[in-house]
């Protein structure tokens, strides 16, 4: 198989967005999209008016509420997607100019290969600047090479090729992490009890002790040794939110573990 897309036409270009209740943010996500030759949503069930604003962007839209983990509502991005590539955005996202331009010159390229981004993380209304990224995340796919995602939370994608390139794009997708008290705790419990029952369906065992071992340990890298603490107030509340939830996902997984289950709404 061709690693190079035959250059009878341009390659085209989906953006695939995931959305609940994001009718407060949707339209900017939407919007740093435009440059795409499509634009799809797929919205788990929203309450307010994120699948009226989608539309009205110029969005296809589609509901699937029988919410069944992040996995699934990924696949059903790929089912509707029309592009020889497809980038997948939150709507809790935002695709800068240079990231765009970045994603217009990989597709331009034609070639079979993964392309991976970093995050420019915002918290609580202020950038964080100096906070270095935890990890690179692949986003951008020849649509073909994709065959389905996989796991209720921290999904991944399953390739035809999984020696596929890899690449990092330089610039960031600016994410608007957390941005309230209140959507934080509510973050905190999907994904803490998400994260317990993908624990708990490989065997794993939980526990006060280790949910806090596991919880300093990664407050310790993001705070200091990532320079969370350069971030003031809101650089504290990222990193120990993020804390939090690993220490109620072990604690979850031992005190909750009959209850347990990937059906966590998003």
């Amino acid at each position: 198989m061709s690693d190079i897309i035959p250059r009878r036409d341009p390659p085209t270009l989906t953006v695939a967005v995931l959305a609940k209740n994001e009718a407060h943010q949707i339209e900017r996500c939407l919007r740093s999209a435009a440059f795409a030759d499509e634009i799809i949503v797929v919205d788990s069930g929203s309450t307010d008016d994120t699948v009226v604003l989608a539309e009205r962007m110029g969005a296809r839209t589609f509901v699937h509420a029988d919410w069944q983990g992040f996995a699934v509502q990924r696949n059903h991005l790929l089912a509707h997607a029309t592009g020889d590539y497809i980038f997948f955005l939150d709507a809790d996202e935002e695709i800068t100019p240079a990231l765009q331009a970045e994603i217009q010159a990989a597709v331009r390229s034609g070639q079979r290969a993964v392309w991976k981004i970093e995050w420019s993380v915002v918290a609580y209304g202020k950038e964080l600047t100096y906070f270095l990224s935890q990890s690179s995340l692949e986003r951008l796919f020849r649509r073909d090479m994709v065959t389905k995602y996989e796991g209720a939370v921290h999904e991944h994608a399953v390739l035809t090729d999984p020696s596929a390139p890899r690449h990092v794009m330089k610039a960031r997708l600016r994410h608007f992490s957390r941005q309230s008290i209140k959507g934080s705790l509510q973050k905190l419990t999907q994904y803490a009890m998400l994260g317990a029952a993908k624990r708990a369906e490989a065997g794993k065992k939980g526990g006060v002790m280790r949910g806090l071992a596991s919880g300093l340990a990664i407050f310790i890298r993001l705070y200091f040794l990532r320079l969370g603490f350069l971030g003031g107030g809101p650089g504290f509340l990222f990193c120990f939110f993020i804390a939090l939830e690993c220490f109620f996902r072990y604690a979850a997984l031992y005190y909750d573990r009959d209850r347990l289950t990937t059906d966590v709404g998003r």
